[in-house]
């Protein structure tokens, strides 16, 4: 059974989508705040958030919870122009939906992104990314990680080609005022290289770091 997380503030809405995805045959964990949903987002399978919530802006916290754990999300809105879709796609969402829609369309969308999922595999060149077990296949090699280094790296393979900012990686990986310090990054970026030893992650002076687009 698939497990989607419901983020919304609006109970009677939430309510209503509980019950009819609990119908469809999903386990459905509803979430009024952002702050909760950061706690339940390791056991989901898919997201539905609604962008605009009590905290804020859901798409400022959407970044970090992708690279703890990449999910399909869709986000739910009222916001109908052309700029708020783009901005939650680059954020990271893989569709969007604004209200009010029918529950038929929405599990249609669901049904569609969760075909996508196979066994949460990424493949990047000769790169595989594991999620499930915190692992990645390299040269032949099965290299396992803990929680934050995971988290990294796939911050890496999902923007690689960027450089990143020691400061964006802290945000996106550890939290805003999780650490004083971007010398943390530079610890981590050690660690990935020491068991990616073959992986071109290039420092780039006085900025930050760049994973280079594998061919």
């Amino acid at each position: 059974m698939k497990t989607i997380l419901l983020v919304e503030d609006e109970a009677l809405l939430a309510e209503n989508l509980q019950r009819y995805l609990t119908r469809e045959g999903y386990r459905c964990l509803w979430c009024d705040t952002l702050t909760a949903a950061e706690q339940q987002w390791l056991a989901a399978d898919l997201v539905l958030l609604d962008r605009t919530m009590p905290e804020g802006d859901a798409l400022d916290w959407l970044p970090l919870w992708l690279a703890r754990k990449a999910l399909p999300v869709i986000v739910l809105t009222a916001r109908v122009e052309v700029s708020d879709r783009v901005a939650g796609l680059d954020a990271g969402a893989r569709d969007y939906l604004t209200k009010p829609f029918s529950h038929d369309e929405l599990l249609a969308r669901i049904r569609a992104q969760l075909r996508q999922l196979g066994d949460g595999t990424q493949a990047v060149g000769g790169l595989q990314l594991h999620p499930a077990r915190m692992q990645a296949s390299w040269q032949d090699a099965e290299v396992s990680f803990t929680p934050t280094e995971f988290a990294l790296l796939t911050l890496l393979v999902r923007m690689a080609g960027r450089v990143l900012s020691r400061e964006e990686i802290l945000n996106r990986v550890w939290g805003y005022q999780a650490f004083p310090s971007t010398r943390t990054v530079d610890t981590h970026i050690l660690q990935l290289r020491q068991k990616l030893p073959g992986l071109a992650i290039e420092t780039v002076r006085g900025i930050g770091y760049r994973l280079e687009v594998i061919a």
